[in-house]
């Protein structure tokens, strides 16, 4: 892996960062055994793209695919294989054996150094398949001892797996909780199958969301890092999620991933064929804000294939098919990796020094927030061609603050000519309350688009916050020049 080289971090940033590292003048009222916590949390979610915000601009994470079988039914999906162009949860291209899926991911730790984490997401649930799921995790970490493993399930079987979870040293689990109320899950779930008897409407939820309770206690008791998704449905649970959300804080989970709900019908889901429509951007960044206060928020989620592999917000899984990783050598390295974890690392306090000094003397008062759409290929920089993206990461920007709130997947503009302005017009409207792009090129041709509709482009190759402050000052100035 190279690191990208950003030619704007200079002695300067270098000396921010070890003033910010001294803590200033060294006055903290939290307790020495606090900081201490605090410090071995951060340890804990340094390196996991799911569970950072911060790692998932670096490292990478990889899905494999073992566990077909699940034990609910949820009317939000569909479990197609063989559906490489679909980015969503449940789908895959190809189901593997535990000695299959244990070699991708040793040949992918060599492949990609910058991979640190092994989760098992599907296509169905881990714990409904746990022969599978617990023989995978046997030989990965056998093998590979510095990778993560984690796991994402409905969380009916939780509780009787939570000694084995935490015998292998799965230090992250994601719970599926959709509703504090089994009226409302009644509607969410249309069977539950639970001791070899299946249950349907609200005797399913009920079983379904007690087991779930038990699950987020066990987890706490256990000490292993809990994220629970939701998937927001508008007219059914939405209304719900601060409910959810507050209760979850009570269990002790670590982060809350609200989700908007994927309904189209193509993909023959019961909501999809139904007209269940999923929520817009503003309902659901609405829903996150009015949550995100009670607990940290996961806002960068892709919703990813249960055979993903890269960054979030790419798919490398077509690289590494059973065909070509099977033939693939495991040339797994520690030393290499370690040096390339190094280098990460190094590469952010860099551009953490970088942020800092663009915000150095900077203070707004009474300014207003706005959205800027970045188009990033990862690093935490702007560094992708506008025709090029294939989603744009959206922050809200006031002056004082340069904040992540959310991703917009889009149709990549450049194709060759063909069905550009089809293309457009879905760019415009996934971008359509941003004020500007920024981004390391752009034709002329769409520039003078976005334009005329009255959002600025920003041609850069720097840090991510430092360019959208340096575009804040210039919107600031143009208002009060208006004024």
């Amino acid at each position: 892996m190279t690191l990208p080289s950003t030619k704007i971090l200079t002695s300067d940033n270098q000396e921010a960062a070890t003033q910010a590292k001294s803590g200033g003048c060294g006055c903290d009222s939290k307790s020495s055994a606090t900081v201490e916590m605090d410090e071995k949390l951060k340890e804990r979610i340094a390196k996991h793209p799911c569970y950072s915000e911060d790692a998932h601009h670096h490292y990478a994470r990889m899905h494999v695919a073992v566990a077909p079988a699940c034990n609910i039914q949820c009317n939000y999906c569909n479990r197609k294989y063989d559906c490489a162009n679909e980015s969503r949860p449940g789908v895959v291209s190809e189901l593997l054996t535990p000695e299959e899926a244990a070699h991708k991911a040793i040949v992918i730790a060599g492949k990609i150094p910058q991979m640190t984490v092994v989760g098992i997401a599907g296509p169905g649930d881990p714990l409904a398949n746990p022969e599978k799921t617990f023989r995978t995790f046997e030989l990965i970490a056998d093998k590979a001892p510095d990778i993560k493993l984690c796991l994402s399930t409905n969380g009916l079987m939780l509780p009787e797996y939570i000694d084995r979870i935490k015998q292998l040293n799965i230090d992250h689990v994601t719970i599926t909780l959709n509703t504090t109320d089994p009226e409302i899950g009644a509607q969410i779930y249309s069977w539950v199958h639970y001791k070899r008897k299946r249950y349907r409407g609200v005797e399913g939820a009920r079983i379904l969301l007690e087991k779930q309770m038990e699950g987020l206690q066990a987890l706490r008791e256990a000490d292993i890092l809990c994220k629970v998704n939701s998937v927001m449905i508008p007219g059914v649970n939405d209304q719900n999620l601060i409910e959810v959300n507050k209760m979850i804080r009570e269990q002790g989970a670590f982060l809350h991933n609200i989700m908007p709900l994927i309904s189209a019908p193509e993909h023959g889901t019961h909501f999809g064929l139904t007209g269940q429509r999923g929520p817009s951007q503003k309902e659901l960044k609405a829903v996150q804000d009015n949550c995100s206060g009670n607990m940290k928020m996961m806002r960068h989620c892709r919703q990813c294939r249960a055979d993903a592999v890269g960054l979030l917000g790419e798919d490398r899984s077509q690289e590494f098919t059973k065909d070509k990783f099977m033939e693939m050598d495991a040339e797994y390295d520690l030393e290499k990796r370690t040096l390339v974890h190094e280098g990460i690392e190094k590469f952010k306090e860099e551009l953490e020094a970088a942020k800092q000094k663009a915000f150095a003397g900077k203070k707004f008062a009474n300014t207003p927030k706005i959205l800027v759409a970045v188009a990033t290929k990862g690093g935490g920089l702007v560094n992708q061609h506008f025709g090029h993206a294939k989603e744009f990461q959206i922050y809200e920007v006031d002056g004082n603050e340069v904040r992540f709130v959310s991703h917009r997947k889009i149709d990549q503009y450049c194709q060759g000519g063909y069905g550009e302005e089809a293309t457009f017009e879905h760019i415009m409207k996934a971008i359509a309350d941003c004020k500007a792009v920024l981004v390391s090129k752009i034709g002329n041709c769409p520039q003078e688009k976005l334009q005329e509709v009255g959002i600025q482009t920003v041609e850069a190759y720097d840090v991510i916050e430092k360019v959208a402050l340096e575009f804040y000052e210039q919107y600031v100035e143009g208002l009060e020049a208006r004024d």
